[in-house]
């Protein structure tokens, strides 16, 4: 029997362990109810951002000497500037806004006054990002994230956004006697509204009517997901079928909008099976789904479904951003067990090393990714709308303020979506232990490119993949720049065929034939070749004008082992676009 000492240190250790449990679960509430008040942003993330840049700043006399420096050539330039438009001297512009800042396109901008304005915010632009770059001993991370906070505060000031001292505004209120404004207040409280009555955009796109309309039916059908096979348009196939792994931050059908600038009509009319997965949008139920779960049930449930169901011997492969991270792990894994059922792998806009992931990596560190975790914590999911700030904060002078000053300021109607606007707006949720585990493993760690990965308990290592791989880098992305995307090449030892293409993370993917306006960049390297950086890969590489996909099309015939008839549907579920994309 215990002594009484030992049942008295039992209680006290079950008293412990109950304190601690509910002092987490305090920490998580109070998090949470924090990060409405910081938008989703970690306070001591910032705090240290700050403390880092002010205390290297202050010991380094050299900057803060150039910085002087700046300001006043800066402050003279300005004011010469200055005089020499109002007494209407031809003088040329101190400095210009950087490419894609469309703010001071108008002609207003080039009178005297605003002019002057103009000057004085990209000057000022120009001298906080020296100030908050290449200060000595500030960490890299740091030095990146504050330069980008310091932009976004700036943004909110610029003179573009004010009624007074954005000449646009002031001619077209002149014009129409100020009726902009009372339109303006209109849809200002309209959105007020649906905001306090936390009402989220609806899309207009009506999926299997406007989008997503593709013939097909469901073939396969699990907890998370549905398997969509597209009926045959052609009277022989490929023999190799296509799997298309999507997102699952967001509804499949990106690929499958509009018939005129579908991916998945276009595959079929060209002669190819196309099987998609259709993620189901989890709630907070789901919140203890793993990616070892969303691999699982999502590739390698597919996977092993198409071998058996269409008799395929090999299958083509394709992900689009993270869809194209897990199809890179499914194939690590498939690689290491000798399964040799993929034929290719083709990567949209998809990353596979994290060390350099862009604009959202300044988002993720440790001190967010807790605090995310502690918001995710008490919901059980990541909202579309809370991932949603994110990224518009990467382009805020296109997707917050300009929307702001046309719609409040100039008064203009926004009109009807189009497809990818209503797309975007039919969001989806990403359960907390997935979100936690990718963030941790991928960005925080890099884990995949590092070879510490693992799948059913063994690492994976991506230089085990063989088979030929097509990969898509876009010229603007701010989600997976292309650089990025590019160092596919360092890490498997495959022959990959790398295309850069004109557009941004989803306008550069969605990129059919006829679309005007677009061009691509093009090359192969085998494996035996010598590695090639990203900038000579853009010498070697041959620009074509038009759409990548017929190109695209031709590298997967000619990966493809012969035509052969249609295989027949055998599942019958549900008809395209299926139940799981209908989940709000």
């Amino acid at each position: 029997m215990k002594s009484d000492t030992e049942n008295s240190n039992s209680v006290i250790s079950s008293i412990d362990n109950k304190t601690v449990f509910k002092m987490r679960s305090f920490d998580h509430t109070l998090r949470s109810k924090l990060s409405q008040l910081t938008f989703g942003t970690s306070p001591a993330a910032l705090t240290m951002m700050m403390t880092d840049w002010s205390m290297h700043l202050a010991s380094s006399p050299d900057k803060q000497l150039e910085l002087a420096t700046k300001a006043q050539k800066h402050c003279l330039s300005w004011c010469n500037f200055a005089v020499n438009s109002a007494l209407d001297t031809e003088t040329e512009k101190p400095i210009l806004p950087e490419k894609g800042d469309h703010r001071f396109l108008s002609q207003g901008w080039s009178k005297p006054g605003y002019a002057a304005l103009e000057q004085a915010f990209l000057l000022t632009q120009d001298f906080w990002d020296s100030a908050t770059t290449d200060v000595r001993g500030m960490s890299k991370s740091h030095d990146s994230a504050l330069t980008f906070m310091t932009r976004q505060m700036l943004d909110a000031i610029a003179p573009s956004n004010f009624p007074m001292t954005n000449p646009e505004i002031v001619e077209r209120s002149v014009k129409e006697s100020g009726t902009n404004f009372l339109r303006g207040a209109i849809s200002l409280k309209d959105d007020v509204e649906k905001a306090a009555a936390q009402q989220k955009p609806k899309p207009t796109k009506i999926p299997g009517r406007d989008v997503a309309a593709t013939p097909g039916k469901v073939v396969y059908r699990n907890h998370l997901v549905e398997l969509i096979q597209y009926d045959p348009v052609t009277e022989k196939v490929q023999a190799e079928p296509i799997l298309i792994v999507p997102a699952w931050i967001m509804k499949y059908y990106i690929l499958d909008l509009s018939p005129e600038n579908s991916m998945v009509r276009y595959l079929v009319e060209q002669g190819f099976t196309v099987f998609m997965i259709s993620w189901r949008n989890p709630d907070a139920d789901d919140a203890e789904l793993s990616m070892a779960d969303y691999l699982r049930l999502g590739p390698m449930a597919s996977i092993d479904y198409i071998s058996k169901s269409a008799g395929a011997k090999k299958i083509h492969t394709t992900g689009y951003c993270l869809g194209g991270t897990l199809l890179s792990i499914a194939a690590a894994a498939i690689a290491r067990d000798d399964d040799m059922r993929l034929a290719s792998i083709t990567l949209f806009a998809a990353q596979t090393d994290f060390s350099e992931a862009g604009e959202l990596m300044l988002f993720i560190n440790e001190s967010q990714v807790a605090f995310l975790e502690d918001i995710m914590a008490e919901q059980g999911y990541l909202d579309a709308e809370q991932m949603l700030s994110a990224f518009q904060m990467m382009r805020s002078n296109d997707l917050v303020w300009s929307r702001m000053i046309r719609s409040y300021l100039l008064g203009e109607q926004s009109g009807d979506m189009n497809d990818l606007m209503s797309w975007n707006a039919d969001g989806t949720r990403m359960p907390a232990r997935m979100h936690s585990e990718y963030l941790r493993q991928l960005f925080l760690n890099n884990n995949l490119a590092n070879g510490h990965y693992k799948v059913d308990g063994h690492p994976v290592f991506l230089r085990d993949i063989r088979c030929p791989i097509f990969a898509v880098g876009t010229e603007t992305d701010h989600i997976a720049p292309w650089k990025s995307v590019f160092k596919i090449h360092d890490l498997t030892r495959s022959d990959v065929t790398f295309a850069l293409t004109s557009g941004g993370h989803n306008a550069g993917v969605i990129s059919e034939p006829g679309h005007k306006h677009r061009h691509f960049r093009l090359h192969t390297s085998k494996d035996k070749d010598h590695a090639l950086p990203p900038e000579e890969w853009l010498e070697k590489s041959q620009q074509i004008d038009g759409s990548w996909w017929p190109a695209w099309i031709e590298w997967l015939t000619a990966h493809s082992s012969a035509e052969v008839p249609p295989p027949k549907i055998k599942g019958d579920f549900a008809p395209a676009p299926g139940n799981y994309v209908m989940m709000e």
